[in-house]
């Protein structure tokens, strides 16, 4: 595998000079103290005299049994802190013993009434994109990849989870090199239900008969996404329904997707969501952005693929409506960001790359890629993207590996205004879709917020009771239309949705949606208070992430 020669803003790691390449864990989860402790072995090739490795919050105890031979040094507000240590010439090796902090960013322990059982704890993590580190002493790159082995003690009747292959209860290996921020475990009440013979949905008992439902045609994404770019690599593809306090929609860990339960809608019209997360098991867990100033080579390839997913699935015309959505959503963000925001590749350096993870990436980046197709034909680029992906199979690259890689099949392919240039070229494609103009009983997702969004800004409370009256929409299931609802609530100071907003700020900790709730609210200084009241109820149930957010919000 080719060794990435390139440097990281965000980690301390001199993985130039000694780099890890396979990591064996052995880590106790303790409920009452909120912590993990254990032991990190991690194997190294080349091992210069020292390595140097990312920490956030981590106390460590002893490297290769002494207290003598590491240092942590001072913390910086976003990268953590590095863990410098002498390595003795001809140590291939270091295992290092240590415990993570209760207020760990990766991890979020939550008590038995933030779960849908009500009986037992739960904890789960979530790495991407530099939140590995705080559970893990690793060279925390996305340049790195490790091959692991993970033994986790649970307390019983919990189940320890781990997305890689599973080899008995409690223990897991994945052979294949992985980035670290697709490290993760989850432990809890769940249980199991096949989906198909290589997929199936772990579940708390009471949402795992909805979940098995709603992402039946599980199997059938694979096979479609198989045929488009290739044989899929990684043995078995699980999903993991969170508590809704999950700050994503999905996060695409090898083996073991972690979805938000906010996509279970009952109607199958948030199934894009499992999609995209397959679509990461060739574009981003295959072949990886180097840096964080890539994202866009994880997000935007995917999000392609996607629309070609559900394209083959369900048809052109369910494709064209999701993306027509998402190209609203892009174009509405763009108005609010800056313009070093908006290009595909980013300068990130003292930020934090959570602030990457925006609609750019996204859909900017689908939208290239859905360009280079229109213009070169989708038979020559279906076999453009089989080909990239298999010749960069297991390694994390660059923007100039892909804009070399293009060059040499189609030189006539500039791309350099997508890559470098703020907003959307004026040739960019546009979704082929109308969407009606009256709403009626059988749209689904994707035509109500459409609708929604297409309303005046400025709505009277008789107009939006009106509505209210016609589709209870103040009271719909439906966690995107809630959303998306509320938020036009706020804006025109609809009181009679007010008490569902709390209640969904309170129980859903996706940041896409509570987000822009709270930063709708603190719009007026009436809101602003209602946001603060809210917050303090609802701030103890938010993975660190949302909080993160929130908080900058409200200061």
């Amino acid at each position: 595998m080719a060794f990435v020669a390139v440097t990281d803003v965000h980690s301390f790691a001199n993985f130039h000079e000694s780099r890890v390449r396979h990591l064996e864990l052995d880590l106790a989860v303790s409920f009452a103290e909120r912590k993990l402790r254990g032991a990190a072995t991690l194997a190294l090739e080349p091992a210069g005299r020292r390595l140097v490795l990312d920490t956030r919050g981590l106390k460590i105890h002893r490297v290769n049994g002494r207290e003598d031979n590491f240092r942590l040094g001072p913390e910086d507000p976003i990268l953590g802190s590095p863990l410098e240590i002498a390595l003795e010439p001809g140590v291939r090796s270091v295992r290092i013993e240590y415990e993570t902090s209760p207020e760990a960013s990766g991890l979020q322990w939550l008590e038995p009434a933030q779960t849908a059982g009500n009986r037992h704890p739960f904890l789960y993590s979530q790495s991407q994109a530099i939140h590995a580190r705080s559970w893990i002493p690793l060279q925390d790159s996305p340049a790195v990849r490790i091959t692991f082995s993970a033994r986790i003690h649970a307390p019983v009747p919990l189940r320890a989870l781990v997305a890689a292959h599973r080899v008995r209860d409690g223990h897991f290996h994945m052979p294949f090199p992985v980035p670290p921020y697709l490290l993760a475990l989850a432990v809890g009440d769940v249980e199991f239900r096949a989906l198909g013979p290589r997929t199936g949905v772990w579940a708390e008992p009471a949402v795992l008969e909805r979940a098995a439902w709603e992402f039946a045609d599980v199997e059938r994404m694979v096979e479609a996404a198989e045929a488009l770019y290739g044989p899929y690599r990684w043995g078995r593809y699980d999903l993991l329904v969170l508590p809704p306090s999950f700050p994503f929609g999905g996060m695409e860990n090898p083996c073991l997707t972690f979805a938000t339960p906010t996509v279970i809608a009952g109607d199958r019209s948030l199934v894009s969501l499992v999609a995209h997360e397959l679509a990461h098991s060739w574009s981003g867990n295959l072949v990886t952005n180097a840096t964080w100033n890539d994202f866009w080579l994880n997000e935007g390839f995917t999000t392609y693929i996607e629309r070609r997913i559900q394209e083959a699935l369900y048809g052109r015309a369910r494709s064209e409506m999701e993306m027509a959505v998402e190209l609203g959503e892009l174009e509405e963000e763009l108005k609010h960001l800056r313009p070093e925001d908006q290009r595909l590749v980013l300068d990130l350096k003292g930020r934090d790359p959570d602030e990457g993870m925006t609609q750019v990436a996204y859909v900017k980046g689908a939208l290239l890629l859905r360009h280079l197709e229109e213009k070169l034909g989708r038979a020559r680029w279906d076999a453009w993207l089989r080909g990239y992906f298999g010749k960069f199979a297991f390694q994390s690259i660059t923007t100039d590996d892909f804009a070399a890689e293009l060059r040499r099949a189609f030189p006539d392919a500039d791309v350099s205004a997508w890559l470098h240039e703020p907003g959307l070229p004026a040739d960019a494609p546009r979704p082929r879709y109308e969407f009606e103009k009256t709403p009626r009983d059988g749209w689904v997702t994707q035509e109500w917020l459409h609708w929604l969004r297409s309303q005046p800004a400025r709505m009277s409370r008789e107009e939006m009771a009106a509505i209210d009256r016609a589709w209870k929409l103040t009271a719909t299931g439906n966690s995107e239309i809630a959303a998306q609802w509320l938020l036009m609530a706020v804006r025109n100071g609809y009181e009679p949705a007010y008490g569902r907003l709390e209640r969904f700020l309170i129980e859903v900790g996706r940041r896409k949606y509570v987000k822009p709730l709270y930063a709708e609210l603190v719009k007026t200084p009436e809101g602003r208070e209602r946001a603060r009241r809210i917050y303090e109820k609802a701030r103890p149930g938010y993975h660190p992430i949302t909080r993160a957010a929130v908080d900058a919000l409200l200061k």
